[in-house]
């Protein structure tokens, strides 16, 4: 059976472009793979140019928890042109805020191992999908030995902001939390929806992108904060409306 590394990818910005357009440059909703799997090669040193060492990232399983979306922002950057002070094309971009992601890759034990020990000690620096947006928190989490990855995405604690959990879901004993995970087999590929972000160069002369089948589904997950005991305020409700 193989095993799991975690990532958390927390920052006041991230940014997880599948397709960009000219000036406009979007976000998607959770982290791609394309995204997650370069932030690895960075942290191995692996260059651009290097096919053969990002063959090997690529052929790992992925998987993302959205335990906070975060809020989307949209922002105008202006710039001029070095040489000859004319000005650029206004350009538009998005990002999210505030967001928290538990992101996982699944594959042989030895090899997430070293991941882990890179994501300690980068080569480069990481960053969540944009040179701007750098992480809040520590990345690496931890390699789970002869496990799924829907298992880990499944079982770890929730991994919200604490002043998210408190303002949105302190009332509740659990949380709903959704999973994007790679479909494992002709099967589960049946079932799912195609992404194009499976990286197959970085190349910045042609970068290239296969497509790949993502399987959504939830977990629910305790709430480590959940307010259980009674409201007094609605007893004393409760109490007058008897009386």
């Amino acid at each position: 059976m193989s095993s799991v590394l975690t990532l958390l990818l927390a920052g006041p910005l991230q940014s997880w472009g599948s397709s960009a357009r000219f000036a406009r440059r979007t976000t998607e909703n959770a982290p791609t793979k394309s995204g997650v799997i370069g932030l690895l090669a960075a942290a191995q040193g692996i260059h651009r140019d290097d096919e053969e060492g990002l063959a090997r990232l690529a052929s790992l399983r992925f998987g993302v928890r959205i335990d906070q979306p975060g809020t989307r922002l949209r922002d105008f950057q202006t710039a001029h042109h070095a040489d000859t002070d004319e000005p650029a094309p206004v350009s538009e971009r998005f990002y999210l805020c505030d967001a928290v992601f538990l992101a996982a890759v699944e594959g042989p034990h030895e090899q997430l191992t070293e991941l882990h020990t890179a994501l300690c000690r980068p080569e480069f620096l990481p960053y969540l999908g944009r040179r701007s947006c750098p992480p809040a928190e520590r990345i690496p989490r931890e390699v789970h030995a002869d496990t799924r990855l829907e298992d880990v995405l499944r079982s770890t604690p929730w991994l919200a902001s604490s002043w998210h959990r408190k303002r949105t879901w302190s009332r509740q004993e659990s949380v709903d939390l959704a999973i994007l995970v790679e479909s494992a087999g002709k099967e589960q590929a049946a079932k799912g929806d195609t992404v194009r972000d499976q990286p197959l160069s970085y190349d910045p002369r042609h970068r290239r992108y296969a497509l790949r089948t993502v399987h959504a589904t939830s977990t629910t997950i305790p709430h480590p904060q959940a307010k259980t005991d009674h409201d007094p305020v609605s007893h004393l409700g409760e109490a007058l409306g008897e009386a």
